[in-house]
C-alpha cells in the first residue's frame, strides 16, 4: 500500500490532554447539548488524515478508532474530498423518490457486486446502520409473512426503537427506554472464551436452533439477524461452524438470514465482509460505516425476490442515497479496491495481534495475566480484559487502560457487555510506524495498570 497525507504523521502532545482549548469547548457543550450525548475522549477536532487526528489546541493524536470504524480509506481522503465537493458543486439533495439520479444505482451497482454470493440481488439506500437493520427486519416480514425476529446475546443493532429490541446490552443503550418493538427473541451466541461449547461452532448454532424451536417453531420466525463479528458486544468471533449452521438452517425453514456488517463491512477484517471468511452468503446484509468514508450512509442488499417483494413506495426516506454520500461512497469503494484495504487489514490484524500478544507474555510473566484473550480478525482486534489469573471482567482496568492511552495521545475505545474490552480499529491507511508506537502506549497503560 503507498499512500501520502496531508497532516504529518506523528503523534505530538503540545498541552496536557485535554488542552485549554478543548476545555472551554467542553464548558460551552454543558450549556448547548444534551447530557445524553457522551464522548470517549475529551478534546475537540480540527482536523484528521491518516492515523492522525489534530485538536483545537495543536495536539495531533493517533487513531486507533476510525469514527467507530467509519474512517476507513482515512478521515480527507483526497479521493473522497474531492467527489463530495464536486457533487456538493452540482446538487446536494433532490430526494431519490422524487428526481432520481445516477449516482445512488451506481452504489447499488456496486454493493451488489461486492457482498457475498454471485445471486441476482437488488439494494436500497438509508443513512444510518439502525436504518438498515430496521429495514431489513421490515422487508424479511413482508417477504415470509412471519413476525418474529431472532437476535444474540451480546448483539447491538442500533438506538432506534426495533433496534434496541435487537440488542443485547441495557445501559446504556436501552435503560428506562421500553416498552420496545415487539416479536423480538434472543438467543446464546457464541462466545468461546465464555462459551461452555468452546470453539465447537456447530453445537453452539444447534443450542440456539433447539431454543428456537423450543420457544418459537420454525415456521413464525422471519428472520434470523447476527453480526458475523458482534461489534458493541465485545468483538466476539463465534466458534467455526456458528454462522454456516444457523445459514443453513434457516435456508431450509424459509427464514431471512441477515448479517449485520455495519461495523464489520467494508475490509475491516481483512475480506469485503466478515460472512466472507467463512463462506456464509446471507439473504439480507446490512451496512453502514466504511461505506462512505465519513459521510451519511447505509445500505440493504439481498436478494432480488425478497427485496423486490416490498411493495412501490414502501422503502426509503428524504435523506436515503444523499447524492453527496453516493459519491463518497464511489470513491471510498474505488479506493479500497486501489490500495487493497482488505490486504493491508490483515498486515494491520498481525501487528496487532503479535504486539499484544507479547505485552500478555510480559504481563503474565510479571504475575499480571489480566489479558484473558485477544480476537478479532484483520483491523477488528479486541483484548478482553479479567481479573488476575480468573476469566472475571475488569472493566476498571480496561476504564483506566483507556484513560492512561488517550492521556498520552492515542484514541482508543472500550466496549463489551461487561465494559471490559479495549477495541482496537485503526484506519486501514495507518503506517506501521504509527501503528506500532500507539501499540507500544497501549502496553505500557495495561502494565501501570
Amino acid at each position: 500500500m503507498t499512500t501520502t497525507h496531508r497532516l504529518p504523521q506523528k503523534r505530538h502532545l503540545v498541552t496536557e490532554l485535554p488542552g485549554p482549548r478543548s476545555s472551554e469547548l467542553t464548558e460551552r457543550r454543558r450549556s448547548a447539548v444534551a447530557a445524553g450525548l457522551g464522548s470517549a475522549v475529551p478534546v475537540y477536532a480540527v482536523d484528521a488524515d491518516g492515523g492522525i487526528i489534530v485538536d483545537v489546541d495543536g495536539n495531533s493524536l493517533i487513531d486507533l478508532g476510525s469514527g467507530i470504524a467509519v474512517t476507513t480509506v482515512g478521515a480527507s481522503n483526497p479521493a473522497v474530498a474531492d467527489a463530495v465537493a464536486e457533487q456538493a458543486h452540482h446538487f446536494t439533495h433532490t430526494c431519490f423518490m422524487v428526481t432520481p439520479y445516477e449516482g445512488y444505482v451506481a452504489v447499488a451497482e456496486k454493493l451488489n457486486e461486492l457482498t457475498p454470493g454471485d445471486h441476482e440481488k437488488r439494494s436500497a439506500l438509508f443513512n444510518s446502520g439502525a436504518e438498515a437493520v430496521e429495514n431489513a427486519v421490515k422487508i424479511a416480514r413482508l417477504a415470509t409473512g412471519r413476525t418474529a425476529v431472532v437476535a444474540f446475546d451480546h448483539a447491538y443493532h442500533g438506538r432506534t426503537n426495533l433496534t434496541m429490541a435487537l440488542t443485547a446490552k441495557s445501559i446504556p443503550y436501552k435503560h428506562n427506554f421500553g416498552p420496545f418493538a415487539p416479536e423480538v427473541y434472543r438467543m446464546p451466541m457464541s462466545y468461546p472464551y465464555r462459551d461452555p461449547l468452546g470453539t465447537d461452532g456447530v453445537a453452539a448454532a444447534q443450542r440456539a436452533i433447539g431454543m428456537i424451536d423450543k420457544q418459537l417453531s420454525a415456521d413464525s420466525v422471519a428472520a434470523v439477524i447476527v453480526e458475523p463479528i458482534q461489534g458493541e458486544g465485545g468483538f466476539v468471533v463465534p466458534a467455526p461452524g456458528f454462522l454456516p449452521t444457523m445459514a443453513q438452517w434457516c435456508r431450509e425453514n424459509g427464514v431471512v438470514f441477515v448479517a449485520d456488517e455495519v461495523q464489520s463491512g467494508f475490509c475491516r477484517t481483512g475480506d469485503w465482509f466478515a460472512c466472507d471468511h467463512e463462506g456464509v452468503i446471507p439473504d439480507l446484509v446490512t451496512m453502514a460505516k466504511g461505506i462512505a468514508g465519513g459521510m451519511p450512509l447505509a445500505a440493504v442488499t439481498g436478494h432480488a425476490d425478497l427485496m423486490d417483494a416490498v411493495h412501490p413506495g414502501g422503502l426509503g426516506g428524504t435523506y436515503g442515497g444523499n447524492p453527496v454520500a453516493c459519491a463518497a461512497a464511489l470513491a471510498a469503494i474505488e479506493a479500497m479496491q486501489t490500495l487493497d484495504l482488505a490486504g493491508r487489514a490483515r498486515e494491520i490484524g498481525e501487528i496487532v495481534t503479535a504486539s499484544l500478544s507479547s505485552t500478555a507474555e510480559s504481563l503474565a510473566a510479571s504475575g499480571r495475566d489480566v489479558i484473558g484473550e485477544i480476537r478479532g480478525r484483520g483491523a477488528m482486534i479486541a483484548v478482553e480484559l479479567v481479573k488476575p489469573g480468573t476469566t472475571e471482567p475488569d472493566p476498571e482496568l480496561a476504564k483506566a487502560a483507556a484513560a492512561h492511552t488517550i492521556s498520552q495521545g492515542v484514541v482508543v475505545l472500550t466496549c463489551g457487555t461487561y465494559g471490559n474490552i479495549l477495541r482496537l480499529l485503526p484506519p486501514l491507511v495507518i503506517g506501521d510506524d504509527l501503528l506500532r508506537e500507539a501499540l507500544a502506549i497501549l502496553g505500557e497503560a495495561l502494565a501501570a495498570g
